[in-house]
């Protein structure tokens, strides 16, 4: 081909012409590269088993689904406070849910009603009191008339969430009352001398 072109330039061009096009497929090109670099530099690092949240330590009771029996958590912290559901905050410890088993086990959304199948409470502890700690269950009411297997796991969160416990146990009976675990924290939130030696809360929140 003799004349001019796009490729080649005007006639007497020395080959160093570059197309319009050439330049823009390559500032955009940079620009797309930047802004991955960018991206890329701002990414948090991803941290397996670290999760945001305020508390310390959570305990999580459960029991079967659709269970009409209430099983009640109870934790005393290493003052003497016990939290329950007539006292669900004392210092660092909350009740966060007391649940009735099917009792109001219910959520309306748009005109529907849903069942909660879900039978849980949860106990958070929010700040690092140092001394001893006892979790206790508690069956309130038994309907079903037949034992419960409740299972209670107790978690620390910081600086990476560990199970420190996990147990299930059996409550057979109205008023049945089992220590699920006393441990221990230190200053700076260790745990030791794990056991199950039983002690009643029921009695302690009666005196």
């Amino acid at each position: 081909m003799d004349g001019p072109s796009l490729f080649t330039g005007a006639e007497g061009d020395d080959g160093t012409f570059v197309p319009f096009t050439d330049i823009l497929f390559n500032v955009l090109l940079g620009f797309t590269m930047m802004v991955f670099v960018a991206f890329a530099l701002i990414r948090p690092d991803a941290k397996s088993g670290i999760i945001d949240t305020n508390a310390e330590f959570i305990i999580t009771t459960t029991w079967p689904d659709d269970n009409d029996d209430d099983i009640d958590t109870y934790v005393q912290d290493p003052t003497g406070n016990v939290v329950w559901y007539h006292s669900m905050q004392k210092g660092f410890v909350t009740l966060d849910r007391d649940d009735r088993g099917n009792y109001l086990d219910e959520v309306t959304v748009n005109g529907v009603t849903h069942h909660i199948a879900l039978n849980q409470e949860t106990v958070s502890i929010r700040g690092i009191l140092p001394g001893d700690y006892v979790v206790n269950i508690y069956h309130f009411t038994n309907p079903s008339a037949a034992a419960v297997p409740v299972t209670v796991k107790v978690e620390k969160i910081n600086p990476k969430l560990s199970v420190v416990y996990y147990d299930t146990l059996v409550l057979d009976h109205k008023g049945d009352e089992k220590t699920v675990v006393r441990f221990t924290l230190d200053k700076e939130g260790a745990v030791s001398n794990i056991n199950t030696v039983p002690v009643s809360l029921i009695q302690a929140v009666r005196k």
